[in-house]
């Protein structure tokens, strides 16, 4: 049975959340991979928003399981806040529901003032972090000074740990970051509580997809941000702290790539970023402050206004190649209506040269010349669309010609924010 990989096309805030939940319907097992809770997950259910962080959107569904992998790494505190509201919310969230990987590492306070400290002090030349401490975070993990899930349901060890990082820890917030010293006592406390709380859900994840994969069951896996902001392949320095392309899916959940069966890549009908860094076919205009407004386009996580600009091909194509896709859902394509034209970056120009790929300076990026092809615009509302004839020849103009500009196939098209706003061409559980 197959494993299916979603992934964002761009610089995240693709509308993943909703097509993770559509998709987690026919799925028995859903596993986050990658990120932190810098990355937010909003569905609309039943006329009620929701967003998530770090429990993958599948929690909404009877009878599924969701995994939270190795490759994510856990602000505790914020995993039982959500745990806790979804509860309130008459949606409980028992061991079992949902796993924890006892090699996940853990965000803690020292992180978090480090990341506020290091963005203050860089100014003008911030990357633009939510501050949620992730980027420090993956930092220890990869020098090997990071505390794991596990630590925690063994307090002598977590002391013995803790003690010995908070000292580092503390001395560079004093010494060059000028903010005030963490107390051992109150972080030690504070997350051995943390640890009893959470010890039902913790697990090895990896030999729980195992198991999965040898009773037949179909596996998804969700990311976090997209494929513009991997720490490799994306608009380095402006990326966030871990892989974000398919590939991480089995390093963060601890599968092999030959469990991976489809790729499904998100896009939206235009693009959106959030915080600094290029962005080649921004629309600083009336048609960018359209898409804004009337594509919701303010981050769940932090809530500021996303920048907004026509559909990139060029960096479409790349996600195609990085990510291996094997079709693609189109969201948000109802925001487009009202426009008369609907603009395709198809390639860039530098210095006269033309770009079918993007730089790998950023210097350069910032520099490239959109080139674009025109589209006729639809006036219709889309949002009672249930099926590609129901769209505006326009539409499925737009859509015809995304598929032959990468290769890949249309799968699902997304036209609102609710769950039966939605137009599912082929599952990719049977392609």
């Amino acid at each position: 049975m197959p494993s299916v990989v979603v992934v964002g096309t761009q610089w995240g805030d693709e509308g993943k959340g909703k097509i993770v939940d559509l998709l987690a319907e026919r799925a028995d097992y859903i596993v986050r991979f990658q990120g932190g809770n810098n990355a937010g997950h909003t569905l609309v259910i039943n006329g009620r928003k929701h967003i998530l962080h770090l429990i993958p959107s599948g929690i909404f569904h009877e009878g599924k399981t969701c995994l939270i992998g190795n490759g994510v790494v856990v602000d505790p505190a914020v995993l039982l806040s959500e745990i806790d509201r979804l509860q309130e919310s008459g949606l409980p969230v028992p061991p079992g529901k949902l796993y924890l990987s006892e090699k996940a590492h853990l965000i803690m306070p020292y992180h978090k003032a480090i990341d506020l400290g290091r963005e203050s002090l860089r100014g003008k030349t911030r990357i633009g972090t939510t501050g949620r401490g992730i980027g420090p975070c993956y930092e220890d993990k990869i020098a090997r000074r990071g505390i794991r899930v596990s630590d925690l349901l063994d307090p002598e060890l977590f002391g013995q740990k803790l003690k010995e990082i908070l000292e580092e820890k503390n001395f560079y917030l004093q010494k060059y970051l000028g903010r005030d010293p963490l107390s051992y006592e109150e972080v030690y406390e504070t997350y051995l509580r943390y640890g009893e709380r959470l010890a039902p859900y913790v697990a090895n994840i990896s030999e729980i997809l195992a198991q999965a994969r040898r009773e037949g069951k179909n596996i998804l896996f969700e990311g976090a941000q997209g494929t513009q902001l991997d720490i490799d392949h994306g608009t380095y320095p402006f990326v966030t702290s871990s892989n974000t392309v398919a590939g991480n899916a089995c390093a963060g959940a601890g599968v092999g790539p030959t469990s991976i069966d489809y790729v499904l890549g998100i896009a939206k009908a235009y693009t959106t970023r959030v915080g600094e860094g290029p962005f080649p076919t921004e629309l600083r205009d009336a048609t960018g402050d359209h898409l804004r407004e009337c594509g919701g386009e303010y981050g769940s996580t932090t809530g500021r206004p996303r920048r907004c600009g026509w559909l990139d091909g060029v960096i479409l194509r790349e996600a195609v190649r990085l990510n291996g896709l094997s079709g693609l859902a189109i969201t948000k394509l109802d925001v487009l209506s009202g426009l008369t034209e609907i603009r395709f970056c198809e390639a860039y120009e530098l210095e006269g040269r033309r770009l079918s790929s993007l730089p790998a300076r950023v210097s350069e990026i910032y520099r490239v010349k959109p080139l674009y092809r025109s589209f006729r615009g639809w006036q219709e509302d889309l949002t009672n669309c249930r099926s590609l004839d129901d769209l505006p020849t326009a539409a499925r103009e737009y859509l015809r010609f995304i598929e032959d500009f990468t290769g890949v196939p249309v799968i699902m098209v997304s036209t609102g924010p609710s769950r039966d706003q939605n137009i599912l061409i082929r599952d990719p559980f049977r392609a």
